[in-house]
């Protein structure tokens, strides 16, 4: 029999990249008073890892609990970034409401609508946070009509749009349902989840039924598997089966060594939990996403959310420059193999395939940003490998060739609204939309391939000088668009190895824009900068001025180098052509050519 598990709360929040759900979980953390008075805290404590420190972003969803009174509430800090949506889906099957945030100043936006649209699919109740009203320019009277509107937009009942809004600072921690009275703490939020978030349901005296949402993997217990009691009581030593419903008829057997429930950033031992808790289990080898952990006399699985395909894939290979092996601790393809798989026991939205060769992986994800924080993340670790351009994925339908198209959502100042559409337009897109926004700006929709995209965020940024925010989210998969202009600069190639100079680049500056500095290590076929003209040229960065005894004046007075342009990866990765990969190692990007040896490379291009 269902009954109501009055004293748990299970929410999410859900949101726009950096619209504050972060900072937000942070405010309710410190004043649930799971901290004691004198201890330090960072900020963004959910962010756990550098890069979502450094970025700005979450990318894996983390699980919390507080306490207000007598209720726990387990909260889910989503990622809001589209290439990683796949995580979104999930942990929207573990909680029964989620808590909007929306800027009160920049409203609704695409991911809004993208997190918004997959609660409303699993009817789930929304609260709307508007968050930094003390923001310049907040305007978060305005921004409720834009949210009822985009409520509308997709389908909203009328229970939907009934939803209660709340007014936040999370930054001040101060949150009110009413603008007009200001308040000190969140004590309104915590009340409205308390009051509106439905209670789980479920039967405690049923069989276990555990549906596993999210995997943590630990160096010391292996896997974790993360996710809500939908049935039952689980106990610790106990014995059950793992399900799935994708895999009808398989059972694995297993037992239950340790069972976590979330306080506030910890998690704590208990013998056992009940129906509507969201727990981790470990010592349950060879668990995965979708899994629902079972009775052993009742192997009934759940249904799972479908994960969003990959779109574009790159080769991971292991380094084979002269360089290899000087700057890495993990090296060779067995280090690499492991590293790519053990990835994708917690990132479902990534593929890893073996190719011809042993020595090379094709990796597939949802978007570059998807695939660049794992690159960035290996580094970090000491990998030390080599990666392919990355290519959109296409498919097959009737014979007739379909690909990847995205919605892009453009914000940018109206005077360069022009140089957009132009530029938009050259790689295949349509401007769907054009409307103006607040504060000068206009907003801007386009349909896009997404091959089209690769390669121009930097030259968005350049374009817009800084001022333009880019937002992406796939939409579906449409014929073949035809061909689209690639890169139109060529690049300057180191023609032996040695030790840049200024005297050998000085030279070479004259040919286009050099990526390297005086001192930097070079070899045969490493790219050292790019030309302006479209063609590739060897340059001989390391060649010296030859001394001889006739001084002549002024000649020999310092060489004035250009500043060099240094790559960060994601402009590595729209920069490089497909007869080139970039080396990474943990202290250095390299760029180089695929054939190293000038003559094979040139007989190479004539035989093509």
């Amino acid at each position: 029999m269902k009954r109501r598990i009055d004293h748990i709360r299970n929410v999410a929040i859900v949101a726009h990249v950096d619209h504050g759900k972060t900072t937000l979980v942070d405010a309710l953390l410190r004043q649930s008073g799971i901290f004691r008075e004198n201890e330090l805290i960072k900020d963004r404590i959910m962010d756990s890892k550098d890069i979502e420190r450094e970025r700005g972003i979450t990318i894996l969803s983390k699980n919390t609990a507080i306490h207000y009174n007598d209720t726990k509430i387990n909260i889910v800090d989503t990622p809001g970034h589209a290439d990683f949506g796949g995580e979104v889906e999930r942990v929207l099957k573990m909680v029964n409401g989620v808590v909007l945030l929306v800027d009160a100043f920049e409203g609704p936006m695409p991911q809004t609508k993208f997190v918004l649209k997959k609660a409303f699919e699993l009817e789930l109740p929304v609260i709307v946070c508007i968050n930094k009203i003390d923001r310049p320019g907040a305007r978060p009277k305005e921004v409720i009509d834009e949210v009822l509107e985009l409520f509308i937009d997709l389908g909203a009942n009328d229970e939907q749009l009934e939803c209660p809004f709340i007014f936040a600072s999370a930054k001040q921690g101060i949150a009110t349902s009413d603008l007009d009275k200001p308040k000190e703490d969140m004590k309104d939020l915590f009340e409205m989840i308390v009051n509106y978030i439905p209670a789980p349901e479920g039967d405690e005296e049923g069989p276990l039924q555990v549906l596993i949402s999210t995997i943590d993997y630990s160096e010391y217990v292996g896997r974790i598997g993360i996710g809500k009691i939908e049935r039952g009581t689980i106990k610790l030593n106990q014995d059950a089966v793992i399900v799935n419903s994708e895999r009808q008829g398989e059972a694995k057997k297993i037992r239950i060594t340790k069972i976590y429930e979330f306080e506030g950033l910890d998690r704590v031992n208990v013998e056992e939990a009940k129906v509507g808790s969201i727990i981790a289990v470990t010592g349950v080898e060879g668990i995965h996403i979708g899994d629902t952990i079972c009775d052993v006399d009742h192997p009934e699985s759940l249904p799972f959310v479908k994960i969003s395909e990959p779109t574009i894939a790159m080769t991971f290979s292991v380094n084979d420059s002269p360089f290899a092996g000087q700057e890495g601790k993990y090296l060779t393809s067995r280090h690499l193999r492991n590293r790519l798989y053990k990835e994708i026991q917690t990132d479902v939205s990534l593929r890893v395939e073996e190719t011809d060769s042993t020595d090379a992986f094709k990796v597939s994800g949802r978007g570059e940003l998807h695939l660049s924080v794992l690159i960035e993340t290996m580094r970090r670790e000491g990998y030390e490998f080599q990666v392919s351009k990355p290519e959109v994925l296409y498919k097959y339908i009737n014979g007739k060739k379909y690909e990847p198209m995205e919605i892009v959502t453009i914000d940018v100042p109206e005077e360069f609204t022009g140089v957009v559409i132009e530029k938009l337009g050259k790689r295949k897109g349509e401007l769907t939309h054009m409307t103006a926004a607040n504060g000068g700006y206009s907003r801007l929709v386009f349909s896009i391939p997404a091959r089209g995209l690769i390669g121009y965020r930097s030259e968005f940024m350049t374009d817009t000088k800084g001022n333009g925010i880019l937002n992406t989210e796939f939409s579906d998969y449409e014929p073949y668009k035809g061909s689209i202009p690639t890169r139109s600069q060529g690049s300057l190639i180191s023609f032996e190895k040695g030790e840049a100079v200024s005297y050998g680049l000085h030279s070479a500056q004259e040919r286009g824009i050099l990526f390297i500095t005086p001192g930097t290590k070079v070899y045969e076929g490493m790219v050292v900068g790019s030309n302006p003209k479209g063609n590739d040229i060897e340059v001989n960065v390391c060649k010296k001025k030859q001394q001889s005894n006739v001084r002549a004046s002024g000649s020999d007075e310092a060489l004035r180098l250009s500043p060099p342009k240094i790559m960060s990866l994601e402009e590595a990765l729209e920069f490089i052509e497909d007869d080139e990969l970039i080396e990474i190692t943990p202290e250095n990007l390299r760029i180089r050519k695929s054939i190293l040896d000038t003559t094979k490379r040139y007989k190479s291009k004539k035989r093509k």
